[in-house]
């Protein structure tokens, strides 16, 4: 491993005070030494405090409001462009990371330069199965038969962001997160325009990390508010037209509001109309996004 390699580890946080233990020094674990960069958006707690104090050699940027993943995230993919870094690591608070990972992954990025986007192996908090997302991403089921894949990498249409070795170089090509999504739904929009450009996202199974969340059931609220963030995705995929964008986002979301009118669940008819209305109002801001996530440059970081 060449020595001058530099890597940003960026993480997102927001009162990471019970998380710190596990993340932070999982990283500092690294057998690869990397950067580590703390984008606080505006934590109750005493992560700031915490992390002055114990932990100095971390960059700590401030935020006096909460403005979620993807901008925040931008913040950090900002300072590493500005600092000369190779690549940048997506970190989640609540994930940690085998410390091996870092310099597994960089191996492998160095050697497949047709990837855009490597993660490693979405494990458990407890690292006996895999992390739900991952298994419903991916379509595997256990360890094992991660173990059993044929080649260390494996190619994916999407991996939640938890975990993302990108390239500085693509960042400069594809930009930063789009700016249209409030939570939610960034990564999705980001991992397309990374296939959109011609690279790949994709695993790699000799590289490990620990995701430590639940699987809660969702409530009502939150099972619509997902179904508008999939339509927004849709609206703004740069693989559509502008026409099978509107076609799989607003008349998607009509035609299941119209089914359910048909069985007589008006409470959902009503929420679908309502996400109908909302992608309408921000047809604006759609159209100004696939325009911008289809220009090259590393647009929303400056």
């Amino acid at each position: 491993m060449e020595e001058k390699i530099k890597v940003c580890v960026i993480i997102v946080s927001y009162n990471f005070e019970p998380w710190i233990p596990l993340c932070l020094p999982s990283v500092k674990a690294s057998t690869l030494p990397a950067t580590i960069v703390v984008i606080d958006n505006a934590s109750q707690d005493h992560t700031c405090e915490i992390i002055r104090y114990q932990y100095p050699d971390v960059v700590l940027m401030k935020n006096s409001q909460n403005l979620g993943f993807g901008k925040a995230n931008n913040q950090g993919m900002k300072y590493a462009l500005e600092n000369g870094f190779d690549y940048v690591f997506l970190l989640n608070q609540d994930a940690r990371l085998h410390p091996r990972a870092l310099e597994t992954l960089i191996l492998a990025a160095t050697g497949n330069t047709d990837y855009g986007i490597l993660s490693p192996v979405h494990l458990n908090g407890t690292g006996d199965r895999l992390d739900f997302g991952f298994a419903e991403y991916t379509r595997l089921t256990s360890k094992e038969e991660i173990e059993q894949l044929p080649n260390e990498i494996t190619e994916c249409l999407f991996i939640n962001a938890a975990m993302w070795l990108i390239p500085t170089s693509v960042i400069k090509e594809i930009g930063g997160f789009a700016p249209i999504f409030p939570h939610y739904g960034e990564d999705r929009n980001y991992a397309q325009r990374v296939r959109k450009n011609g690279y790949r996202v994709g695993f790699v199974k000799s590289a490990i990390g620990y995701h430590h969340r639940q699987q809660r059931k969702v409530s009502p609220n939150a099972y619509f508010y997902s179904e508008y963030i999939y339509f927004l995705t849709e609206a703004v995929n740069p693989f559509y037209s502008y026409f099978k964008a509107f076609a799989y986002s607003i008349l998607a979301a009509v035609k299941k509001a119209f089914v359910s009118l048909f069985k007589g669940k008006i409470y959902i008819f009503a929420k679908y109309m309502n996400i109908a209305c909302r992608l309408i109002i921000q047809t604006p801001a759609i159209c100004r996004t696939r325009k911008e996530t289809l220009t090259p440059g590393a647009h929303y970081l400056y």
